[in-house]
């Protein structure tokens, strides 16, 4: 079976098409850590070295197709933003053909999902993501808890380049608190530039990883409920955050609502050859 390498605003990951056979040893734990593996794991032809979890894209009776993640240690059962916009590009490069025209439908662990590819230039896509609604948010530990498709933590500092994002993400990820299924870490701050800056410690790779999709839609949706950044209404009436990832800029829009409804996910996705 093949292996492809997609980048989603740095958030890295092997994608297999599951529809060419059976894919099963890609789901072994040990097999997974193999490929992710920083240092010894799949070698991309730019040569970056592993990967930040693998996914496989599989067939679906009813919809478009349906995606399958997991993080380096072999955990799944959680949805990946970053990955999920890089599994649209990955369908559209493999030229299924959506039910409804240009825009995929798919199954993900926590419900379902659709994606548009907005444009793109060769290997190069924008997608639009629609994400889970987020029907609760909770205050504690001097920062906001919620769940976008996976648990989030989220605490709000002066400036992310001073954090120990590796230690104080390791100490909360691992707090008491969030037991037993622990959390994802994000640190965030306003830049000079007026848009939220997103630091994040991510369970299952056990690191800060260059970007999260769904920590950063769990940032700024923290963001609109702490006040901390004014509302932007775009012509449908959703509110609008960009948050800045080390590579990509990545935009998130939503209505307020019980906190969050119609949420969305914008950003590149781009294949890695």
């Amino acid at each position: 079976m093949k292996l492809y390498k997609y980048s989603g605003a740095g958030n890295d990951f092997v994608v297999l098409d599951g529809r060419e056979g059976i894919a099963d040893e890609w789901r072994q734990p040990e097999q997974i850590s193999r490929l992710c593996d920083r240092h010894t794991g799949f070698r991309a032809a730019d040569g970056r070295v592993g990967a930040d979890g693998i996914m496989i894209l599989n067939p679906s009776a009813e919809l478009d197709f349906s995606m399958e993640f997991y993080n380096p240690d072999g955990t799944g059962g959680m949805m990946c933003g970053n990955g999920g916009r890089c599994i649209v590009a990955f369908a559209d490069f493999l030229g299924i053909q959506p039910a409804e025209t240009g825009r995929y439908v798919f199954e993900a662990a926590d419900g379902i999902h659709s994606g548009k590819v907005l444009r793109r230039l060769g290997d190069y896509s924008i997608v639009r993501l629609k994400m889970s609604d987020v029907h609760g948010i909770r205050e504690m530990l001097g920062g906001w808890f919620l769940n976008t498709g996976t648990r989030h933590f989220v605490r709000f500092v002066p400036d992310v380049e001073t954090v120990d994002v590796d230690g104080e993400g390791r100490t909360l990820r691992w707090d008491p608190a969030f037991a037993p299924e622990g959390t994802n870490v994000n640190f965030v701050s306003v830049g000079g530039d007026g848009k939220l800056h997103v630091r994040t410690f991510e369970k299952g790779v056990e690191a800060e990883t260059l970007a999260c999709g769904t920590g950063i839609t769990a940032s700024a949706i923290a963001a609109y409920v702490h006040g901390l950044t004014p509302a932007a209404s775009d012509s449908t009436g959703n509110v609008t955050y960009v948050m800045r990832s080390r590579m990509d800029d990545l935009s998130v829009d939503f209505v307020p609502a019980g906190p969050a409804d119609n949420v969305y996910l914008t950003g590149p996705a781009a294949l890695i050859r």
